[in-house]
């Protein structure tokens, strides 16, 4: 999508996808503007000092608070929704919190790109949604469905919304690479199960996912990268070549494996190329024309991190983290 002269809120904007989104666009279309909205004045202040103000607004607020939402969305073109407690154990300590931020805020974002009449949003998910296990998982589904049903409240307006949804990523906060690291420097790793898989996904193709999904969309669409598996212990050899590990056993709300289509959403998805795309499946939705060309996908087929077609062996993880 061509952001020239674009005004695009970014909630979340500090985070991890957030700095490699705003490095794209001030890259790419510096005539762009983005809004970075977020709740810790420190890592604004930090965005500041690493890209200024040209181009960039920092703005502190909470999606938990609907009426700074709406401040925010006005006058904008694009909104992309990255804002989201994401650690598993912290939402499972405080599991109303997470739904205040991941399920009430969503709707506070849906709800403020209506009223504001922003023409595209894309909110990001992830595979934790798929089949969830933990209260992470569980409000980020929330959180794609009040997305993708926040278009029927749109139908009297120009504003569009739909759903990324991809794998870890790597080198991102709180994942397991910076652990990792972390650990290898003390001499020792700690491995949950050794048979585990996870997908990967590296920033800059997070943010290449969500430009597609913006010049894509057409509304009510879950957008998802073909994207390679890992096993985390290849991992582990990549970052810290003989260095012991310890298997600690599996947490409370954690998978062996990873899911990011499931049989059941299958039957109404596409193979459009480099993603899958899941269609909205409500009656009152019309076949977007611009996916006529997409293939359909083999009845019953799944997409999990351990029948992946597609991995990283410990030599290409080992050139990526480096």
């Amino acid at each position: 999508m061509d952001l020239s002269g674009k005004t695009i809120l970014l909630t979340g904007g500090t985070g991890s996808f957030g700095n490699a989104f705003v490095e794209r666009v001030r890259s790419t279309w510096p005539d762009a503007v983005v809004r970075v909205f977020s709740r810790d004045e420190l890592k604004q202040s930090e965005m500041r000092a690493r890209f200024g103000d040209d181009g960039v607004r920092y703005m502190i607020g909470d999606i938990r608070d609907r009426g700074r939402m709406t401040r925010a969305a006005q006058g904008a073109d694009v909104l992309v929704h990255a804002a989201a407690m994401k650690q598993v154990p912290a939402c499972e300590y405080n599991p109303f919190e997470a739904v205040r931020t991941n399920v009430l805020g969503a709707q506070h974002v849906v709800d403020a790109a209506i009223d504001a009449g922003v023409p595209k949003v894309v909110a990001l998910s992830t595979d934790k949604a798929v089949n969830p296990v933990n209260l992470y998982g569980a409000t980020k589904l929330c959180a794609e469905k009040i997305t993708v049903q926040g278009n029927a409240y749109a139908a009297h307006s120009d504003t569009r919304l739909s759903c990324v949804r991809y794998g870890n990523v790597l080198g991102s906060r709180g994942s397991v690479v910076p652990l990792f690291k972390a650990q290898a420097e003390q001499g020792g790793l700690t491995i949950t199960d050794d048979r585990m898989t996870r997908f990967w996904i590296t920033l800059s193709q997070a943010v290449d996912l969500v430009l597609y999904a913006l010049d894509n969309m057409a509304g009510g669409e879950v957008f998802i990268p073909k994207i390679p598996s890992m096993r985390v212990v290849d991992l582990a050899e990549a970052m810290a070549p003989g260095i012991p590990i310890r298997v600690t056993g599996i947490r409370p709300g954690e998978k062996l494996h990873e899911l990011l289509l499931t049989s059941d959403e299958s039957r109404h998805s596409i193979d459009a190329g480099d993603v899958y795309v899941v269609l909205p499946e409500h009656p009152w939705w019309e076949n977007p024309k611009r996916w006529v060309d997409g293939k359909p996908l083999d009845d019953g087929f799944v997409y999990a991190s351990d029948s992946n077609a597609e991995w990283l062996d410990v030599d290409a993880l080992r050139a990526l983290v480096s």
